[in-house]
């Protein structure tokens, strides 16, 4: 089984969750993400896993009026849908960015470190929850990860780590 999160970059919160077998594409997992969350989505940050223009166009379905901002690394082979300025798609600028500046520059002028959020709480699941599901079925393992979801927010609400990093 593998499970994907929505976490608020801000709290830290899983705001999102879909459960799938091991084999489910990552890409294919976002309109389910997207339709968690209340409210409006600012941005969405994701590994190159989902890296794919059906992402793009599922961040903009959800909100037609101010799509997110997606910021997820392309494929190294990725190239460019259109050289016309005027009908490139979404993706394209962020393949322009790392052509011209490189992978490095290109996640600091993105703001793609906010993906660690998702990585830390996801290790934060798997070192208080456990890295495996106990339960045997589809049923009792989806219900055994929305306990766990509520367990791990309410954590974060309550105790939330101040970090302070020093140079």
């Amino acid at each position: 089984m593998k499970l994907h999160l929505g976490v608020d970059a801000t709290t830290g919160e899983v705001i999102a969750h879909v459960l799938t077998d091991g084999h489910a594409d990552d890409a294919a997992q976002v309109p389910d993400l997207l339709r968690q969350p209340e409210g409006d989505i600012a941005s969405l940050t994701a590994d190159g896993a989902y890296d794919g223009e059906p992402v793009y166009q599922a961040a903009a379905a959800r909100q037609p009026d101010r799509p997110p901002d997606v910021v997820i690394p392309p494929r190294l082979s990725a190239v460019l849908s259109t050289a016309d300025p005027g009908k490139q798609s979404s993706r394209d600028p962020h393949i322009q960015l790392i052509a011209e500046h490189g992978r490095m520059a290109w996640q600091c002028m993105t703001g793609y470190g906010r993906r660690n959020a998702a990585e830390t709480t996801m290790a934060r699941y798997k070192h208080l929850i456990g890295p495996r599901l106990r339960a045997r079925n589809a049923a009792a393992q989806a219900g055994q990860v929305a306990l766990a979801i509520q367990v791990l927010n309410r954590m974060i609400r309550e105790a939330k780590p101040v970090t302070i990093r020093q140079r």
